[in-house]
Parts: C-alpha cells; sequence; structure tokens
C-alpha cells in the first residue's frame, strides 16, 4: 500500500545533486533542437484542431443541429479526454516496444487523426450514399459525430504522449521543461495559424473541384479540402517528430536503473489506471492549486473556442447558418481573427521562459486569466455596441471588425501561457510522487476535460435562456478565469518550488 514519506527534510537541492554526481553518471542533456523536432507534431496535430474550432461548430449547424445543441457535439472531447488520456498515458509509461514508449502511441494517434478527418470531411457525402435526402441530413449528422469522436480519441492519444515524450528528455532540468513547452505551445501556434488561414479561405473547392457534389455545397467541400492539405501537414510533421531521436525502450530505463533502486517509471512504483483517483490524496497542495487553476482557466477557454467563429458570424455579421451569405462571411472573418491569435500566440511562446524568469509562472499566469476576463467583456460590449450602431442583421461597421479582430489577437497572449506554464509547472512537481510522464499529463487533462463537460452541457442551454446569444456564457468563462487568476498570483510561490510527497511500497 503506497504511504506518503516527505522528502523535506533529507533531500538536498537538486542543484546540489548534480555536483555530486560523477562525471560518468551524469545524464547528457538533450539537445533544443531535437525537442524542436519532437514538439513539430503538434503543429499538425493543432491544425486539424484549428479547423475543428473555426468551421465544425458552424458545419454541424448546416446540418441541421440547432445552435442551443451545437455544443452537446463537442461532448466527446472532454468524455474521450476523461479516459483516453489517462490511459494512453499510463499504458506508454509501461510501453515495451522496441521504438520507445511515447512514439508508438504518437503515431497510432496521427494515423487515427488521418482517419477521422476523412471521415469528418465527407460525412455529407456518406450520408448522402446511407439515404440522406433534401434538407433533412440526419445520417450525416450520425457521420459527423462519429467521426468527430474518434478525431478527439485520436488528439488525446497523440498529444499526450508527445508531451511526456518532451518530460522524459528534460528530466529533473525545470528549465529544459518549460522550453520543451514553450517549443510545442509554438508549433501549436504554427499549426493554427496554417489551420484558421485554410479555414478563412474560401476559394479551396476550386483548387479541388473533386470535393464539391451533389451533397456537399461550397462550404463544406472548403472543408472537405482543407482537411486534406491537414493530413499532408499530419505526415510531414509526425515524420520530424518521430526521427528526432532514439527513444529508450522500457528495458533499457530498467537496466540503466537495475543498481539504484526502482525507477520513478517502472511498473513497480506507477499507480494503476483505476487507481487514478485514489492518487488524488497523495498529491501536495501545489499541484492541487495548479489543478484548480487548470479548471477555472478552461473554463474559460472553452465557451471562446465552441463560439468564436460562431459569434463573428451570428452577433457581428447578424448572420444565420444556411440563410444567406452573412453568416458564412462572419465565420471566415472569425477564422482569419484566429489565424491572427495564433501569430500572437507564437510570439507570445518565444518568450515564454524570459517572461516566467523575470516574473515568476504563477504571476504570468494570473496575469494571463485577467487579460482573458478582460477581452471577454470587451466581446460582450462590442456586441451591444454593434448591435446599437448596426442593428442586428446588418453587415457591421469596418471599426466593429476591427475591435473583434484586435480581441482574438490579444487572446493570443493569455492561450500561449494557457498551452505551456500549468504543464511545464505539474510536470516538475508530480515527478517524485511516483508517477510516470504520461499518467501525470493524464491527470492535468482531468482538469480539463472536468470543466468541459460542465461548459459543453451548459453552455448552448444557458445561451438560449438569454436569447441566443453567445454572451451569457462569454460572461461566465470571464469570471471563471478571472477567479483562476487571483488564485494563481496569490497561491503558486513565484521563485521557490515545493517538493512534493514520494509513493513508497512495503
Amino acid at each position: 500500500m503506497p504511504i506518503p514519506v516527505s522528502t523535506s527534510h533529507n533531500r538536498q537541492p537538486e542543484s546540489h545533486q548534480r555536483q555530486l554526481l560523477p562525471v560518468s553518471t551524469r545524464v547528457p542533456r538533450t539537445k533544443l533542437r531535437t525537442l524542436l523536432r519532437v514538439s513539430s507534431v503538434a503543429a499538425g496535430i493543432q491544425f486539424g484542431w484549428a479547423l475543428q474550432l473555426s468551421l465544425l461548430t458552424p458545419y454541424v449547424q448546416e446540418l441541421g443541429v440547432p445552435h442551443a445543441w451545437a455544443s452537446f457535439i463537442w461532448l466527446c472531447g472532454p468524455i474521450s479526454g476523461l479516459v483516453v488520456q489517462p490511459l494512453v498515458g499510463h499504458f506508454s509509461d509501461r510501453c515495451s516496444s522496441r521504438f520507445g514508449r511515447r512514439r508508438p502511441f504518437i503515431l497510432a494517434g496521427a494515423v487515427s487523426i488521418i482517419v477521422a478527418v476523412l471521415i469528418v470531411g465527407n460525412s455529407a457525402d456518406i450520408g448522402w450514399l446511407l439515404g440522406d435526402r433534401g434538407g433533412k441530413k440526419t445520417r450525416a449528422v450520425v457521420v459527423y459525430v462519429f467521426g468527430f469522436w474518434i478525431l478527439d480519441v485520436a488528439n488525446n492519444m497523440t498529444q499526450g504522449p508527445c508531451r511526456a515524450f518532451l518530460a522524459d528528455l528534460t528530466e529533473k532540468d525545470p528549465r529544459r521543461t518549460r522550453v520543451g513547452n514553450a517549443y510545442f505551445s509554438l508549433f501549436m501556434a504554427i499549426g493554427n495559424v496554417l489551420g484558421y488561414a485554410a479555414g478563412s479561405y474560401s476559394g479551396w473547392y476550386k483548387i479541388f473541384p473533386f470535393t464539391l457534389t451533389g451533397s456537399c455545397t461550397i462550404n463544406c467541400a472548403n472543408l472537405k479540402a482543407a482537411f486534406l492539405i491537414d493530413i499532408i501537414v499530419i505526415v510531414i510533421c509526425t515524420f520530424t517528430s518521430l526521427t528526432a531521436t532514439d527513444e529508450k525502450p522500457l528495458s533499457a530505463i530498467h537496466n540503466n536503473n537495475s543498481d539504484g533502486g526502482v525507477s520513478r517509471d517502472s511498473p513497480e512504483r506507477e499507480a494503476f489506471f483505476w487507481e487514478i483517483f485514489g492518487t488524488f490524496r497523495f498529491l501536495p497542495t501545489s499541484v492541487w492549486i495548479i489543478l484548480l487553476i487548470t479548471a477555472l482557466t478552461w473554463i474559460g477557454w472553452f465557451p471562446f473556442t465552441l463560439f468564436d467563429t460562431d459569434w463573428m458570424g451570428r452577433e457581428i455579421y447578424g448572420g444565420e447558418p444556411n440563410d444567406g451569405s452573412n453568416y458564412s462571411a462572419g465565420v471566415r472573418m472569425g477564422s482569419f481573427g484566429l489565424m491572427l491569435n495564433s501569430i500572437v500566440l507564437g510570439i507570445t511562446s518565444v518568450f515564454m521562459e524570459k517572461l516566467c524568469q523575470i516574473s515568476g509562472s504563477g504571476f504570468a499566469w494570473g496575469i494571463s486569466n485577467i487579460l482573458m476576463t478582460l477581452c471577454f467583456a470587451a466581446m460582450v460590449a462590442i456586441t451591444y455596441i454593434k448591435n446599437s450602431l448596426d442593428g442586428v442583421e446588418k453587415l457591421p461597421s469596418t471599426g466593429i471588425v476591427a475591435a473583434a479582430l484586435v480581441v482574438f489577437s490579444i487572446l493570443g497572449i493569455p492561450l500561449a501561457v494557457t498551452y505551456s506554464v500549468p504543464y511545464a509547472l505539474v510536470a516538475t512537481r508530480i515527478e517524485a510522487i511516483g508517477l510516470g510522464q504520461g499518467l501525470s499529463m493524464g491527470v492535468l487533462n482531468l482538469a480539463i476535460v472536468i470543466p468541459q463537460v460542465v461548459v459543453s452541457v451548459g453552455s448552448g442551454p444557458w445561451d438560449q435562456l438569454f436569447g441566443g446569444g453567445n454572451s451569457p456564457a462569454f460572461i461566465v468563462g470571464g469570471l471563471t478565469a478571472f477567479i483562476g487568476g487571483i488564485i494563481a498570483i496569490l497561491a503558486i510561490p513565484r521563485r521557490r518550488v515545493e517538493k512534493p510527497s514520494i509513493l513508497l511500497h512495503h
């Protein structure tokens, strides 16, 4: 039975321990270019994710799903994340493949993403083959939801092991752990830029004319073509990542630790999947604080990620799905705004390490959450001003569109922090409690997917209760982000790292 044993009185500082190690036993530091290449798979993952975020909520409404229920489609994300990422993390920690522990899962996830985007992109055509006729597209919706679930499972299968792989390569080096996660965030930004740029372009059906069919309209054909480009990006990025370095298989890790006791990543020291919730009682206070702030932060982000382009199409451009061109024009402008958001995200990621060194990770996280709150408040204000000056159904003025794009761009700063700081904080604090890095990413993921369930279930009906707009969800998101920001500033030490307990078996 695992019991917590404090190590605060008998452990020397990590830097001192490094100095005492003989030269022959020191672990060589992973080269930065290797971390950069390993992180590149994030660009392929995020390209498809960007298409999901910018186009799929509008697309599912064009298939006939009402706005109030569109958010329920996204329930597959948190449910798959709740089960898949901890499970994949657990098995990747124990994987005995000769190719390593993480790389087989990254490859399997990338292949699954390719299969999923082909299903989602061709859902209207498949629905027609199964019998859909006229305006009713029930079968297409079923096919779409099936592909969407596979896509979310695949994203979780790929992203968790990749972050764990980075944590393996930067073991016991908090600074390089932050750098690795900043690289990952940078490539997420690159993938976002490419994905949102692809989503904002309305002429893909001309370049790929075979995508336009009797059952697949221009908007559908553009989505299908963008997903074909996504497949090319995924193949290139996955190959670059998997060939960056040779990953040690589990047997080699056990052999290296045979003289030094039980490895922290060995099966004897790791929690099983069904013990994940039991391990929560052994988490140090600092990890609980990180999980709480993460949950509050993502309650803030999910209304935006669900309805960002829909907000632009409905409340700024005054359109409705399948009713004129205003909605489609707004969705494309929203995708352009998200591309600007990703450019800012990438620039911020480059300077993330320096930012955390100057202000402290907790302070930087807290300020970024407060900035989120201000941006969501600005979106609500822009909606009110647009409706007051231009009317609900008229096209917006240039100033209104510019203001919306500025807000989208500024949100790239807190998004960069959200994509990197929590993972680096958890990776450097959770190592000593007996969890492998794969499973530790799964534990953090629970703090993301549980809030997503709440938002997916509640945001659509909540917005409908106040007239069908997106502003009520943005208000709730802004409040939770603000609370999380205050906790981060006050509760996360700016310099000192709390030493967690470790788990011993006897």
